[in-house]
């Protein structure tokens, strides 16, 4: 999995149709305080990479603990999640200028280890919230530091 997580003050997501309207069968959704989590997956992601990029998220400490220092996760403030599936994040840029995503995972898997990973998540006691898996997403933030940490799990071992 590849992950780009957003510490923000808050964050919206809305789905558009081919018009670029607003797809009135989905409920734009909003947090406040807490983490913007773009997901990128790939064929070979398990429920054990879901089970370790959840717990990172939930105790990963990016919020000022009253002295000025990263300290406290979003657990600890009491934040939200806004969790976005974002299969470009497998790009590949290194041939030509049209970006290529073959390392991205198969969407009926990529969609399953991302409904995975929010579960994973609320169970934490996060309160969570979704884009649309595959649709065309307008996503809006309020980056808080800015606080921008990007990590991919193959790169990490996991």
């Amino acid at each position: 999995m590849r992950i780009v997580v957003q510490r923000v003050s808050s964050a919206s997501v809305d789905v558009v149709n081919d018009l670029g309207t607003p797809d009135v069968t989905f409920e734009p959704q909003q947090i406040g305080p807490g983490l913007l989590v773009l997901v990128g997956v790939t064929d070979t992601d398990t429920d054990v990479q879901v089970s370790w990029v959840a717990h990172k998220l939930l105790n990963l400490r990016i919020f000022e603990d009253g002295q000025g220092r990263m300290n406290r996760s979003v657990q600890d403030v009491g934040g939200e999640i806004l969790s976005i599936s974002q299969f470009t994040l497998f790009a590949d840029v290194r041939k030509g200028n049209r970006p290529s995503f073959v390392a991205a995972g198969e969407p009926e898997h990529a969609d399953l280890m991302w409904i995975k990973l929010n579960e994973a998540l609320r169970s934490g006691g996060v309160p969570v919230r979704e884009g649309r898996f595959g649709a065309h997403m307008r996503v809006g933030l309020v980056n808080d530091g800015p606080v921008t940490i990007a990590f991919d799990t193959a790169e990490l071992g996991v």
